[in-house]
């Protein structure tokens, strides 16, 4: 299943679609680029894309480029978001709030009743995204990314509402 999404700036849409081990290197680059010493590794990422219960999208240009990937994983009562990232160049545009409500919509169709995730606390614009998608903060986890040691927000949204 694919979406298109606009794109202003990329002088036409994103198309969303199920990511593949063939967008590994595209997932190493921009997983480097946003997460830095954070970031998971390729096998990390392989492993992810091909584990059970596992759902993950990419936002690809007209021109193939990958510019934002997002993941779940369901364990068959709550649907938890692994992760989400869009290219510098492209933030603000949209990407990540199009990946996340594909995402939550079939965790729904699925049979999740809630979705969790953690974001770090001095990450305004996912909190913001995530507050605007119906996600409330449940508590703050210290020292949760690491190596960095920061401190993360979990946060969970109820999936039976509308």
């Amino acid at each position: 299943m694919t979406e298109a999404v606009p794109e202003a700036a990329a002088g036409g849409a994103v198309t969303v679609r199920p990511l593949t081990v063939d967008d590994l290197p595209d997932l190493v680059r921009l997983e480097g680029e946003l997460f830095g010493a954070g970031a998971w590794s390729r096998e990390s990422l392989r492993e992810e894309l091909r584990g059970p219960g596992r759902t993950y999208v990419g936002a690809v240009l007209p021109d193939g480029r990958l510019v934002g990937y997002a993941g779940t994983w369901f364990d068959g009562y709550d649907v938890q978001v692994m992760t989400v990232g869009t290219d510098a160049a492209h933030q603000g545009r949209g990407i990540a709030r199009t990946m996340l409500v594909h995402l939550l919509d079939a965790a729904r169709a699925t049979g999740a009743e809630a979705a969790l995730l953690e974001v770090r606390v001095d990450n305004d614009p996912a909190i913001h995204l995530y507050e605007s998608l119906g996600f409330t903060r449940l508590g703050r986890r210290r020292g949760y990314y690491q190596p960095e040691n920061a401190d993360a927000w979990t946060m969970r949204r109820d999936l039976r509402a509308p």
